[in-house]
Order: C-alpha cells, then structure tokens, then sequence
C-alpha cells in the first residue's frame, strides 16, 4: 500500500510537473554534486516537449530541445578537475541553479549488504566518523526501491537519500535506519573514496547504491537475463512463484499474525523470539530480476563515472558456477547502457563464512567464479579478503577499512596509473613434473611469501580427483606442491573451502593470494563428490 501511494504521490508530481511546463533535473544532478573531470558529461532532464533547454556552467553554455516524451541532454565538453566550487544554471520556461558543484572523479558503489554497511556499523566506528571531515568528497545515496520497470528517476529524495552531501561527521552517519537498512554511509564506499583522494588530491564523488541480502540478477536488465539460455531459469522461476503468489501470501500473511502473537509473548515471558516467517518471492521482493536494476540503477543513468565499485556474491552461491555468466552479463550491460565504454569495474570477492545450510564448498566456488571474471571481463580486477574475515560466523567482516583500500589499489595503478603493486597473487598455469606440481602467478613482484611459515591450504588429486592435504613450498618464484598420496598429480586448489584457515600465501606487497582450482571439471558439481 505504501508503494502504491509513493509511485501516486510521484506521478501526481510529474503531471503537475509538466502541467506548468517547468524544466526538472533528476535527483542524481543536484547541489554538492561531482561531475567527472576530464570527460563529456551528460546533464539532462524534463520539460515540455519542444521546450528550449540552456545548460551555463563556467563559461559554457549547451542548448537542447525537449523531444516529444519531454527528455532533453546535452552534454558538457571535458571539464578539468575544480576544486573551486561552480555553479549551474538550467534555463527552459524556469531557471534552476545548482550549486556548489566540484569537478573530480565519481564512482559507483554498489552490491549487497557488505557495500551497504555503513561506517557507523563497521570497524573502529566512533574515530572514523569522528575524523570524517572531507569538504571535496560528496556522498549520494540511493534507497532501497524494486520496480518492474526501469524508472527514470530516483522515487526517494529525502533528508538522508537522493541528494549530495557534502562528506562531514554528520553527514557520514546519516540515514538512520529504515526497516531492514542499514544507517550511515557505506564503509567500503568511504574507505575506497578516502583513499582516492588522499592519493589524487582530487575532489571524489562516491554513489552509494546498495541493497544487502540480493542476488546479482536482481542487478541485471530483465532483456539480458531473457535472452541468455543460460540465464533464463532465473527468470522462468520468477515467472512461476508469480502465478503461485497470491496462494503464497495468504499463507504467509497467516503464519505473520501468528508470529505476531508468539513473538509478544516471547518478549513477556523474557523467552527468545521465534524467526520471523520468510516473505514469498512476489512483485516487490528484493529478489525479482531486474527489480534493482530498474529502481536504483537505470534512474542514474547516464551520470558521468570514472568507474564502478562492487561487493556481492554471497547471495549467489546456492548456484556459483551459473554466477560466471550472470556477473559477466550483468558488468557488460552496465558498461552498455552508460555509453561511456568499458570503464573500471573493481569488485570484491566474497569473505570466508561458515554455516550450516548450504552444501560445502558452494563460497568456494562463487570466488573461483569471481576469480574467472578477470580473465573473461575486461577492465575488471578483484579485492582479495579471504585473510580479513574476522569471525568465521559474521558475513558482514567489520575490517571494511582494508577492503575499500585493496579496491583503491586497484584503481589507483589500472585507472590512474600509478606505479604500485595492487593485487595479490593471481594463479597462473601449472606444470607437472613426477609427482610434483609447479604453479605460476602473476602479481608476483618482490616474490612470493609464506606469510607466519609453512604454506597451508593446499590440496592435490589425481586422475580419481580426489583431493588430499598437500605439502607446499616457494622455491624460485613458483609454488611446489606435492603428496606421497598421489603419484600422478593432474589438478591443485588453494583454500579451496567456505572458510579456509591457514591461508597464508602473499606477496612481498602484504598482499594475499586468491583461492584457486587448476582443475574446472564438472562446474557447480565437482566439490560434492
């Protein structure tokens, strides 16, 4: 009911929007906002179709014509980094003025929930926010919202989401808590940004959009996800939990109320709370492919961006080796839409977790996954965190200060060319000799490190595959791995686990190596045997 009152009250306002023929800018372009230096950066919105459209901004000034559903772009010519604050003037039938504008590099930060969680819920939360003092990086935070179409605005334009902050102590901890969402501002986004700009000197605009606990085809265009055989289940699933969904609901509106009871007397009789009845996938559930895409991407598009940040994947793993097509479809139909080419995509790949209902190995093979998107995806590259998990049994790691800088490392030598390493080791190839393997890696500057002693983690198979513990060691740049077990070795894995321990193979850099599998035999099934 509440979502059909916003999307009233939204098209209430559009109609007397275009009623008075009055020029409007999306959320996304508004005061405190960063344009992308050094690139043509659009800046459109509505008015009345055939309306005249000025755009002033420094000594430019670019005229569009509203085309017949109202729309008009222009787009400014490369603008060189400003520190200097600008002001915009938007002129049709009425003149808007945007203020306090900085020119610097912009990045998308979006994923689910470890992306979502704010600095307030991370590590060292209370010196951080204290110290959060920032004046040239601006936040914009967009708020949870699924739609079944692709919406051309943000719906939400509130004290805490749709509009730029300038970055303070208060303005980092802002947005208190929704149902569900998490308060503040994301702690990987602000750790990633904060690197940038302390290494730059650039003004940084960071674009928080964000939901915990979803999938990566909730992120991806529903013509994508149709088109693909390999991708179509996901939307054939959906398709039948929507003819089941009003038999679904009843149920489960049933089993609420009575939850309802029993959590109340719970709470009086000082007894746990029972857990809370799961809502049946339906037109609003955060699961709903292309139901993120359509609400909390396609309304910022094409806002000019250096780039795109990334931690997700948990969500994915009941189906891990399907993952490989999906994030590769879902980064390219990004990049395709923005028509800004095949800009920087840097994700994380997903921490160690241990719990008991999914099948073993299924994280595992969601980093192996990850890990393939490099070498299948160009322009991509991938925080390792496999050493920063922290408590086995918390997915949201709280260490977010050492995830964001690993993904500025990334940027700060691919996108902005600086001379550092950024990545940790990166298998490479495999020779066998005997009964021995040779593996090779890159990332490797300053050599290999058994970081604490002996290398762990690492496991061998034979012809049967059948994996055994296996004896590791560095020896001139490579690893050699091999086990009295096993006579003819034909495939090796590292920390190949939910929640590998002992993993301790790095760079002189400090930086860790990823998990890997030489072997790829039967995709999503090969660790159930």
């Amino acid at each position: 009911m509440k979502t059909q009152i916003l999307s009233s009250l939204v098209l209430s306002i559009l109609i007397v929007s275009f009623a008075t023929a009055d020029v409007r800018l999306p959320a996304i372009i508004s005061d405190n906002m960063v344009i992308q230096a050094d690139a043509n950066a659009p800046i459109w919105g509505w008015a009345e179709p055939k309306e005249a459209v000025t755009v002033t901004i420094g000594k430019e000034k670019q005229t569009a014509t509203a085309n017949a559903d109202g729309k008009w772009m222009v787009k400014l010519h490369i603008i060189k980094t400003s520190e200097t604050p600008l002001e915009m003037t938007v002129t049709g039938k009425n003149t808007i003025t945007v203020k306090n504008i900085l020119v610097g590099q912009v990045w998308l930060c979006s994923g689910q929930s470890n992306m979502e969680m704010g600095v307030m819920m991370a590590g060292n939360p209370k010196e951080e926010v204290a110290q959060a003092n920032y004046p040239q990086i601006r936040l914009f935070k967009v708020r949870r919202n699924v739609s079944d179409a692709p919406q051309a605005d943000l719906t939400d334009r509130s004290e805490s989401f749709g509009t730029w902050y300038v970055c303070s102590p208060k303005d980092i901890a802002l947005a208190p808590n929704k149902e569900g969402e998490w308060s503040g501002f994301s702690a990987i986004a602000y750790y990633f940004g904060r690197e940038l700009h302390k290494t730059l000197h650039v003004p940084v605009g960071l674009i928080q959009s964000a939901y915990g606990g979803t999938p990566a085809e909730s992120w991806t265009p529903l013509e994508i996800l149709k088109a693909d055989p390999d991708l179509r289940p996901v939307t054939d699933a959906f398709d039948a939990a929507m003819q089941k969904y009003p038999a679904d609901y009843a149920v489960y509106k049933a089993a609420l109320n009575k939850w309802d009871q029993d959590a109340n007397q719970a709470k009086a009789e000082g007894k746990t709370v029972p857990e809370k009845p799961a809502e049946p996938m339906g037109p609003n559930h955060p699961f709903r492919p292309a139901g993120l895409y359509n609400g909390m991407i396609n309304p910022i598009i094409p806002f000019g961006l250096k780039g795109v940040i990334w931690s997700q994947g948990e969500s994915n793993t009941n189906n891990p080796y399907q993952y490989r097509k999906l994030f590769a479809s879902m980064i390219q139909s990004w990049r395709s839409r923005w028509s800004q080419g095949n800009f920087p995509f840097y994700f994380v790949q997903i921490a160690g977790y241990t719990h008991p209902w999914t099948p073993p190995t299924t994280w595992a093979q969601l980093r192996e996954s990850q890990r393939k998107t490099l070498d299948n995806v160009p322009n991509t590259g991938m925080a390792v965190t496999i050493d920063i998990t922290g408590d086995a049994n918390n997915v949201h790691p709280p260490n977010k200060q050492e995830v964001g800088r690993r993904l500025a490392l990334w940027a700060l030598a691919k996108t902005y060319g600086k001379d550092i390493e950024y990545s940790g080791p990166l298998y490479q190839g495999m020779k066998v000799d005997g009964n021995k393997v040779c593996l090779s890696f890159t990332h490797v500057d300053g050599g290999l490190v058994a970081k604490g002693g002996e290398l762990n983690s690492f496991t061998i198979a034979g012809a049967d595959r059948k994996f055994v513990s296996a004896h590791a060691a560095i020896r001139n740049g490579t690893v050699i791995v091999e086990s009295s077990d096993v006579n003819e070795p034909v495939a090796v894995r590292y920390a190949w686990a939910d929640n590998p321990e002992g993993c301790n193979l790095y760079n002189a850099a400090g930086l860790p190596a990823s998990p890997f599998c030489t072997n790829d035999w039967t995709g999503a099934t090969d660790d159930k045997k």
